[in-house]
This record gives structure tokens, C-alpha cells and sequence, in this order.
């Protein structure tokens, strides 16, 4: 648990987190949740894999009132399995909502293969990060990603929290995302994607020790 000018924000596993500010809930890919944890008013979906998409996991935490934000990719998994509010963003897309204002980010691979000439993460697919200002705060969730071209201009977003994959495994490795993170330049970067799927604290460890000899801030939850 970390709290940050009035949210807190409590990390499950791999991408898998929680922001509150007291009253609403916000979560990010939620995944291989706990037992008794509040419902939510809003659920960020970075893309359609499994590990980000758990339908299991969405029925632990959904109610009526619930709005789910995602890409197309996704929308087409959830069908009409779901009666609530689902918004749909692209990267690129910016949409304000009940006091939120949501960017949609890209997120993809540039060097990370499963197989010759074919990454995980393919630009095409749409897949998302989000940045959110939610409470005053300014967050980014980058997704699974690398470290982008289009990472290069969010230095102006003045970006307070960055939640950014550090494990190497589908995503950016520590020094990867070390360099990402000096671009955007956030008040706090906090490293994920480790500990469940793939990878361990060390690549989490790793990432904060560089950010430390660069002068930034990393938090380990």
C-alpha cells in the first residue's frame, strides 16, 4: 500500500492495481484479486490478454454502476456478457467522464518476438496505456509496452505517478524502462509486470536503483 496526495494505491500482482481517494475505486487490468476488496466504479482494461483481461476477476469487483474503459480488441471478448457502461478508447483518443479526463496511450512492442519478425504486442492491435487525472493526480498506466516514440513528448503531461513494466519478458527490462522513465520525467514511477507471469522483485529493485542514480523517485509496492 503507498498513498499519494490523498490516493492510495495497493498493488495485487503483475499489472494489477488499485487507486482510491476515500470514495471512488479505480482499477487497472485487474487480476488474481483478494477476497474483500472494495467494488468498482471504474476499471481501466489495457488490452485483451489474459493476464489483463480476467472476466473472473472483473466479477469479483463489478456492480451496476461500474464503467469499464478499453480498447476495440477487447470490447469484442466482453460481447454482451456485460450489461454496464463500457467506453471504448483508442490511442489517441481523450475523453473526459464524471470528472476523470482519460487519454488513451499506445502501447506495443518494438523488440520483443515470439517469433521471427512477430512481437507480442503488435502497434496494429490497438493496444493501450491510459493517463488519467483522476483526484488532481496525474496518472500513467503504460500497459505492456517498450519504450516508444511516442513516450518521447509526455514529458509536457507533467505526469505524477507512472506505473511502468520493468520485467523484460513481453515488455520493457529494467534499463529500458529506466530510459522511458527519464523521458517522462514522472514525480513517482512505480515498476510492474513482475512476481506472478514472469519475472521477479530483482528486475523491480534493479529499475529503482537506476532511477535513484538518476535523481528520480521509484516507489516498490
Amino acid at each position: 500500500m503507498f498513498n499519494y496526495k490523498g490516493l492510495t494505491i495497493e498493488k495485487f500482482c503483475h499489472d494489477s492495481f488499485l487507486v482510491r481517494n476515500g470514495e471512488i475505486s479505480m482499477y487497472f487490468d485487474p487480476f488474481k484479486l483478494s477476497k474483500n476488496i472494495p467494488k468498482a466504479d471504474y476499471i481501466f482494461i489495457s488490452h485483451e490478454h489474459f493476464d489483463h483481461f480476467s472476466f473472473d476477476d472483473i466479477h469479483k469487483i463489478i456492480k451496476d454502476s461500474t464503467v469499464l474503459f478499453m480498447n476495440k480488441m477487447t470490447y469484442k471478448e466482453i460481447d454482451s456478457l456485460l450489461d454496464n457502461k463500457m467506453i471504448i478508447i483508442s490511442p489517441g483518443d481523450s475523453v473526459d467522464f464524471n470528472g476523470l479526463h482519460i487519454e488513451g496511450v499506445p502501447a506495443y512492442n518494438l523488440n520483443k518476438f515470439k517469433e521471427p519478425g512477430k512481437v507480442y504486442h503488435p502497434k496494429e492491435d490497438k493496444q493501450l496505456g491510459f493517463i488519467i487525472t483522476f483526484n488532481g493526480v496525474k496518472i500513467y498506466y503504460a500497459g505492456d509496452t517498450d519504450d516508444i516514440p511516442e513516450m518521447d513528448g509526455l514529458s509536457s503531461k507533467n505526469i505524477d505517478l507512472l506505473f511502468i513494466p520493468v520485467s523484460g519478458t513481453y515488455v520493457m527490462t529494467p534499463a529500458e524502462a529506466l530510459k522511458a522513465a527519464e523521458k517522462i520525467g514522472a514525480d513517482i514511477s512505480i515498476p510492474m509486470h513482475y512476481g506472478t507471469i514472469v519475472g521477479d522483485k530483482k528486475q523491480a529493485e534493479i529499475f529503482k536503483e537506476g532511477c535513484l542514480k538518476k535523481g528520480l523517485h521509484s516507489e516498490i509496492i
